[in-house]
């Protein structure tokens, strides 16, 4: 079968995954803005993704909305509509993650279309016996696998994906003006005054830290800004693809409850866009407490280049892909693992630098660089290059 004829007409692509919104992290900010990239950028783009999703996604894209959710009924409904999908004789399939390879892989194998993969760490290093001896294969079938970090890259290379197919595309970020306004809004309405900030932004699970930061470093920032307060903007990741056997937002109450340091801790759940940039504003730091679990990986820190946007600092142990997103003494500092004390003492240092209008410059020129429009240019100039043309 010859591939399908590339001209300089609008080029056909499918992309195939279970992140996309309502669905909220990082890997589903990312999913919709391969899928507005593709979308703006001159591809006649059909999606399979999760229930809901065609609400966020602009008309001119092709929707196929599944359920995500149990595993084996997003599987099952996943090989139907690659079959119809796949009709439509698409140039490139795009499975927005690992767990959609398999699905991609046949969309792409039925038209002889190309076929890509974007990994996000956790993604190849699963600890699933099925998932490494089923899945990795097609994910090492790609002709093209993105990857949103060095150290995911890395991963890849280790579970045997050949180097010269291996690509970073970093996340992007919304890169915001300056408000003050809206900072002293949130504050008033939050209560927070003038007290130094601590901000934690995401869907709560082990691999997070925030129950061992507050047992092991709170206390020692509490200790040098009594006032502070540690802001937990998030709740448990119910809908992930394995959700914890355990509530996390539980442990971060007995946590707090147990080193005496309930009275600085404030939750709120999931926001909008709209009062996560004010939240982010509000703070004076942002902590990224990321510990380095077995079989679970953090393969980039999105939050850290969204906090360095609205010129706030990021404290994250060197974990994982991490130190891609935080340019040490720039916007912020990164720890060795499991050195809680010397992560109080960087937290404590840039508090109490917070709103310092030259470390807020500092900070939004550090994530300038991984704006969403940058984001856009290399997945279209990576794409072009796959496919033989200017795409």
């Amino acid at each position: 079968m010859t591939r399908p004829a590339i001209n300089s007409g609008p080029l056909d692509a499918l992309l195939v995954t279970r992140n996309l919104p309502p669905l909220r992290g990082g890997m589903e900010r990312l999913c919709l803005h391969i899928a507005l990239s593709l979308s703006n950028g001159g591809y006649n783009l059909s999606v399979i993704g999760p229930e809901g999703c065609a609400a966020h996604l602009p008309a001119p894209v092709r929707v196929r909305e599944i359920p995500y959710r149990p595993l084996v009924r997003f599987f099952i409904a996943a090989s139907r509509a690659v079959c119809v999908a796949a009709r439509r004789g698409p140039v490139v399939v795009i499975a927005g993650s690992g767990l959609t390879a398999p699905f991609a892989w046949f969309a792409a194998r039925s038209t002889n279309a190309r076929f890509v993969v974007y990994l996000h760490g956790l993604d190849i290093i699963a600890r699933s016996a099925v998932y490494q001896f089923f899945w990795l294969p097609f994910i090492r079938r790609a002709d093209l696998i993105l990857v949103n970090s060095d150290s995911t890259g890395r991963l890849a290379q280790m579970r045997g994906i050949q180097k010269n197919r291996i690509e970073v595309l970093h996340p992007g970020t919304e890169v915001p003006g300056p408000d003050a306004e809206a900072r002293r809004l949130f504050r008033e309405e939050h209560g927070l005054g003038e007290r130094p900030v601590l901000l934690s932004v995401g869907r709560l699970t082990p691999r997070k830290g925030l129950a061992e930061f507050i047992k092991l470093a709170l206390p020692a920032i509490l200790a040098q800004h009594p006032d502070a307060v540690f802001l937990v903007i998030g709740a448990d990741a119910d809908d992930a693809a394995r959700p914890a056997s355990e509530s996390q937002l539980e442990r971060i109450f007995r946590a707090a409850n147990e080193a005496g340091v309930s009275a600085a801790l404030r939750v709120l759940p999931p926001c909008d866009d709209a009062m996560l940039t004010s939240a982010y504003r509000a703070a004076d730091a942002h902590v990224f407490p990321v510990l380095d679990l077995p079989g679970d990986v953090e393969g980039f820190g999105m939050v850290a280049i969204e906090a360095a946007a609205h010129g706030v600092p990021t404290v994250g142990f060197r974990v994982g892909g991490v130190p891609d997103a935080i340019v040490e003494g720039v916007s912020g500092s990164l720890i060795e693992p499991h050195d809680y004390g010397g992560f109080a003492v960087q937290v404590s240092h840039w508090v109490g630098q917070g709103g310092r209008p030259m470390l807020q410059a500092r900070c939004v020129a550090a994530a300038t660089g991984y704006g969403w429009p940058r984001f856009g240019e290399r997945l279209h100039s990576l794409l072009g290059a796959l496919l033989g043309n200017g795409a």
